[in-house]
């Protein structure tokens, strides 16, 4: 009978599932929603609705990361699984996981997923939808409030990322949407998250870009806030504080910022204005002392606590403000407004990341009115950002990680030597490949502080447009390893679109040997001191990564073993580069990860780069790291990190084992010739006995992170990973 009752509940849930659909062009991933026949009246509409939410319940106690099942169940439905036999465990193993796996890759050829994990993103895209009148569609809603409630912790908060404690930041946000999406003061989820933020102060207590959300929704004065001082974007720009030496998603942010707060833009008050301001407030909101108020942050919420630097930077730029020179004010707000204009044309409207992306639209907005053409192609941008899975809808931390995911399975597949064995999954990784290199350099691109673009790759789409060092350096190696095959059929990225990668990724590199992500470094470290986030940390400069430079060291061996390009720069450029990787290695053998959680990535990427550029697995650098690495595995044989490790750096373990952690430390072992076969058998061994029937692995504690604080998630790592450490795994066997 129980039985029964599951078989009834799981047909059910598919049938609402089926409502939704995926469409992908170029990378392009957009969600759908259709009525079933027979739903017409609103009141038939409302009806399914309801039950609809009942289809998306999760219990985040079990896990919070949510495991891909609505898209896996869609794109499973249309691709048939195929029967798999081979005598080898291992190679069984690899092989019905590259068929599961090729079931998800899209027809462009890219792998979709979810790629969100951060709470402050979807509130801000509805907190600047209602403030533009922009109406999402019923549906929609219904999803994204559905995922508010699923990820509400016991206490009634919600915390900076799904599996953080709870913070003012992450709860007045989606406190907020709540309300604005239709939820009732008195609604038992409301009425807990209400007696969090009054029980921790107020929402006077919320970090900075807290203060800007409710300043423009007009539920915090905007003398709430410390000046941005606009006057920055014009001054020299050989000045240190100038913006254009920022990292350039903490440039994008503020710009963007900078506009709202010189214009004080905001919506008009009304009665439900009124009404939340009497909600998350702890005294009438017109008694509050806003200029107390703008250094207020609730000791939950901090990560970086403001300097004294960054005090006595704002306390002349507050002065400043009683006195600002209108003239020198008028000229920054041109500026700002035209930098915003030609980001948006530089990446088609999607903008280098989400909050850029709907603070940019509230400016355009504002500068152009409702009905302009321009914010018309910003609102048809929202929807790139939303991603449906079990747990609701969500705003993705990027218009999605197409690119990144897909070389990762390229290099998945080959390394495995199983190209030839699925020949259409390898076409479809080339052909994305293919459409997804930037092929121009942005307009005035000096003026807007862009470096060259040319035949580099991004994160996500070439619509993004936004190239970063280890997406280029790793397109870059799997377009030359995939031109190999014969199989490719239409081998289009030949050495005439290589050139313009290889010169990308020399102008990126640092003086000290590294590499950052989108820019080389523009400004000195001691900019750090000047965080006025207090969430986020390394957030005003590019910094140089381990990951970035290992990928770049990589890329660029690969290009001139083969190519004779600018030969002596890049042996000049990789020497560097692996002086820069053993630097950076700790005293435990280890590199921390700032990408994802965390030693066991640092340390794959960092093993990989010294000896595929040279080092020998004897060099005292690899075995201090494989010394490290066999200290951390646990007793079945698995490795496990908990994303405190990025926070606290240092290593905080998870004894049952993770699959993608396993899969790196597994990885790093086998290229190092690690001596103690008995550890890396235990390893995959873990693997092949997490391996799901029909070839998947387990979604497990999230994996990805960014400014050291914040995490996020990549559904697809539990597939190529562990994909990839089999396949080195069997290779190195033959």
């Amino acid at each position: 009978m129980h039985a029964e009752k599951t078989v009834e509940k799981e047909l059910n849930t598919h049938e609402y599932w089926d409502c939704w659909r995926l469409e992908t062009d170029k990378g392009r991933q957009r969600w759908f929603f259709d009525y079933p026949e027979g739903v017409h009246t609103d009141a038939e509409k409302a009806d399914f609705l309801q039950k609809m939410n009942l289809a998306f319940d999760f219990d985040k106690a079990k896990n919070p990361n949510s495991a891909d099942k609505v898209v896996r169940y869609l794109l499973e439905k249309e691709n048939p699984e195929k029967s798999v036999s081979k005598n080898d465990p291992v190679d069984q193993a690899l092989t019905k996981g590259f068929e599961f796996y090729s079931r998800l890759q899209v027809e462009d050829g890219n792998w979709t997923g979810d790629y969100g994990g951060p709470h402050f993103l979807t509130p801000g895209l509805i907190i600047v939808s209602y403030i533009i009148g922009h109406q999402f569609h019923p549906a929609q809603v219904e999803m994204m409030k559905k995922y508010m409630l699923n990820h509400q912790n016991a206490d009634g908060g919600w915390g900076l990322h799904i599996e953080d404690h709870s913070t003012m930041f992450g709860t007045v946000m989606q406190y907020v949407s709540l309300r604005i999406m239709g939820m009732s003061a008195e609604a038992p989820e409301i009425v807990k998250a209400r007696a969090f933020i009054q029980n921790h102060g107020g929402a006077t207590g919320i970090p900075p870009w807290g203060k800007f959300y409710l300043s423009v929704l007009n539920l915090y004065e905007w003398d709430g806030n410390n000046s941005i001082f606009p006057e920055l974007w014009v001054l020299p720009r050989n000045l240190p504080l100038h913006p254009g030496n920022y990292w350039n998603h903490c440039r994008m942010v503020y710009l963007p910022m900078t506009y709202c707060f010189s214009k004080k833009v905001k919506i008009e008050e009304n009665d439900f204005i009124k009404e939340l301001r009497s909600e998350i407030y702890t005294e009438p909101y017109e008694q509050i002392n806003w200029k107390n108020a703008r250094n207020a942050c609730t000791s939950v919420d901090i990560f970086k606590p403001a300097t004294k630097l960054y005090k006595s930077f704002i306390v002349v730029a507050n002065a400043y403000e009683k006195v600002a020179w209108k003239h020198f004010r008028r000229k920054s707000d041109e500026f700002v407004l035209d930098y915003i204009h030609a980001e948006d044309e530089h990446t088609n409207y999607i903008n280098i990341g989400p909050v850029n992306k709907v603070l940019n639209a509230l400016c355009i907005w504002h500068a152009e009115g409702p009905n302009s053409e321009k914010l018309q192609k910003h609102i048809d941008r929202f929807d790139d950002y939303l991603w449906l899975a079990e747990d609701g809808m969500k705003m993705n931390g990027y218009n999605g990680s197409q690119l990144w995911d897909t070389v990762f399975a390229a290099q998945a597949l080959i390394e495995s030597n199983k190209v030839e064995e699925f020949p259409e999954m390898a076409n479809k990784i080339y052909h994305f490949l293919d459409v997804s290199q930037v092929q121009e350099d942005v307009r005035d691109r000096e003026k807007f502080f862009r470096t060259v673009s040319m035949h580099g790759w991004p994160f996500s789409t070439r619509d993004h447009g936004w190239p970063i060092t280890d997406c280029t350096a790793e397109g870059l190696k799997s377009s030359i390893l995939l031109n190999q095959y014969d199989v490719i059929s239409n081998r289009n990225i030949q050495e005439d679109r290589m050139p313009g990668a290889i010169d990308f990724l020399l102008q990126m590199q640092n003086i000290d040997g590294s590499w950052a992500s989108y820019e080389e470094k523009r400004g000195p470290k001691w900019m750090e001191m000047l965080n006025p986030s207090q969430i986020f940390g390394d957030i005003m400069v590019e910094v140089g990564y381990v990951e970035c430079s290992s990928a770049s060291i990589q890329g660029l061996k690969k290009f001139s073993d083969k190519y004779n390009y600018r030969k002596k720069e890049i042996e000049a450029a990789i020497e560097k580069g692996k002086h820069f990787i053993k630097r950076k290695q700790r005293e435990d053998g280890s590199w921390y990860g700032s990408w994802a959680v965390c030693f066991t990535y640092g340390t794959w990427f960092g093993v990989d780069g010294l000896i595929n550029c040279g080092e020998s697995p004897d060099s005292e650098p690899v075995q201090k790291a494989v010394n490290f690495l066999l200290a951390k595995q646990n007793p079945n044989g698995s490795w496990g990190e908990e994303f405190k490790s990025c926070i606290e750096g240092k290593y905080y373990n998870i004894e049952e084992g993770h699959c993608v952690n396993t899969a790196w430390a597994i990885m790093a072992l086998l290229k190092a010739e690690c001596k103690n076969k008995t550890a890396i058998d235990k390893g995959i061994q873990f693997l092949l006995s997490k391996q799901e029937k029909n070839g998947d692995w387990p979604q497990e504690n999230i994996s990805g992170v960014f400014n050291g604080n914040c995490m996020i998630t990549y559904t697809s790592y539990r597939n190529v990973f562990p994909l990839w450490a089999l396949g080195r795994y069997n290779e190195c066997r033959v």
